[in-house]
């Protein structure tokens, strides 16, 4: 609880700052991501509390995790000595520094700051008391399920994994392809927190200091270039740019990050803005914990809910020994009856049989041929009954068979596309535009600018879109 009102606030924070910086750049004349529609409800509370969602259970399943194990070991092998708190704390106060090592991460630091004595709190008022032999087994037999679940989930760790998921279990049913949509709707709001500025689509510059040498055209345009837009006279500015005898120096949020020459950044401005992004970033310890809170954080707060759910259901029929055993048993065989679904019969797909396997009747098998087709570079429109794919009720299929189309150069593949773009499912359109930018074909540009200006896209779509408008070239120009 305590993890989703921060995350609220610290959503809801980052949602106004942008909110008004996307403001200056249209105002300035330039294309916004997100557009209008999505900016106009930046300030609403939905997208702040449902993208804080993001952090509840990632950061905040983390970091209340790793508080309850302390208090366990504290509690259960220490004895509660109060002499042994000293080590822990040392540790808090190490990832309260690890936190802040590139700088001040105000919204990291509130998570280790406040979360940790809340769970302190509690797990020394409500943890029950060590009973003997008996107790340990139970724990014991709570928490191997985790672990065996673990091992026999790693089977398919890599970085297909998620890729996996997705196909296999959200997009396989009703209330997985909600969940899929919930988190298309939602996730670039909690994102845009802690991306580096390299990985902002839209960032902010204030040039006021140069406008007055010679280069400052050419520099504002090179900026443009790489998506900072010049807001005048806006102080909280992702760069702010001036010139000192001759130098160019580089600031953010007020501090000074960079010096470079003007004619160094001319030559390579693109070095010297990845400089500048990692430099400025305050919030790589911050992200790897939450990469880390979203592999094992999250999976352990669904399998304790769970059974908490179940063990309170059996405690009603069984003696408290025998409903820990049985729950920890239905855990685990829910666990692994997940892992089925990635388990199917699909055909192995190589050069041969890329035609049979995508006429065939297993749906797996037509997915897994398109999805060679698109790495293999293998022009789909030119085998027999493609177009059958567009109209799949399999949202998986639609989706491979738009990677694919971006291989290809037909004039008909180019309005299979266009068909796609229409799709109701998020991760089609997304594909659909990334294909328009990986097929090359300039002409595409004006499509693409004016459906990025339709209110029906969501922020996802609308960056791929932005995306594809790069990989093809163009640039924008602003109104001046």
């Amino acid at each position: 609880m305590a993890a989703q009102v921060i995350a609220a606030v610290q959503v809801y924070s980052s949602n106004a700052s942008l909110a008004e910086a996307l403001a200056l750049v249209k105002n300035a004349g330039y294309i916004t991501v997100p557009g209008p529609h999505i900016a106009s409800g930046l300030l609403d509370m939905a997208p702040a509390f449902f993208g804080g969602l993001f952090f509840t259970f990632s950061i905040g399943a983390g970091i209340s995790l790793l508080s309850l194990l302390a208090f366990w070991v504290w509690d259960r092998v220490f004895s509660r000595n109060k002499w042994l708190l000293i080590p822990m704390l040392v540790i808090w106060i190490l990832c309260l520094a690890a936190v802040n090592g590139q700088g001040i991460c105000f919204g990291g630091t509130v998570y280790f700051l406040i979360i940790p004595p809340i769970v302190y709190a509690a797990s020394r008022r409500w943890m029950p008391p060590r009973k003997g032999g008996k107790t340990a087994l139970r724990e014991g037999a709570c928490a191997l399920p985790v672990l065996l679940i673990g091992l026999i989930w790693m089977s398919q760790a890599g970085g297909d994994m998620f890729i996996s998921i997705r196909d296999n279990l959200l997009l396989s049913n009703a209330v997985g392809s909600q969940v899929n949509d919930f988190y298309y709707k939602y996730t670039m709001f909690p994102a845009e927190v802690f991306k580096t500025l390299e990985q902002k689509t839209i960032k902010t510059c204030n040039l006021e200091s140069i406008l007055n040498i010679p280069s400052a055209g050419s520099i504002e345009k090179t900026l443009i270039g790489y998506d900072y837009f010049n807001a005048e006279e806006y102080r909280d500015a992702d760069l702010t740019l001036k010139e000192e005898k001759g130098t160019l120096l580089f600031q953010n949020s007020g501090n000074n990050i960079l010096r470079t020459s003007i004619e160094e950044f001319a030559l390579q401005p693109s070095t010297i803005l990845k400089e500048f992004s990692d430099k400025s970033d305050r919030d790589a310890f911050f992200r790897e914990m939450v990469f880390l809170s979203v592999l094992i954080g999250f999976p352990v707060i669904l399998y304790v809910a769970l059974y908490a759910v179940i063990h309170t259901a059996l405690q009603l029929l069984l003696s408290q020994g025998y409903a820990s055993i049985t729950t920890a048993l239905i855990c685990f065989f829910i666990g692994a009856a997940l892992l089925f679904p990635f388990l199917g019969s699909g055909i192995s797909v190589h050069d041969d049989n890329p035609a049979s396997a995508l006429q065939s009747d297993n749906r797996r098998d037509r997915v897994a041929a398109l999805r060679y087709m698109g790495e293999k570079e293998l022009d789909v429109a030119g085998f027999e009954n493609y177009g059958k794919r567009l109209t799949s009720p399999y949202v998986p299929e639609r989706y491979w068979l738009a990677v694919a189309l971006g291989v290809s150069q037909r004039p008909e593949s180019y309005e299979d596309i266009l068909i796609l773009l229409d799709d109701p499912s998020p991760n089609v359109v997304c594909k659909a535009f990334e294909a328009l930018g990986r097929r090359g074909n300039k002409n595409a540009v004006k499509e693409i600018l004016q459906r990025i200006e339709k209110s029906k896209y969501g922020w996802y779509e609308q960056w791929y879109a932005y995306k594809a408008l790069k990989a093809l070239g163009w640039n924008q120009t602003g109104s001046r």
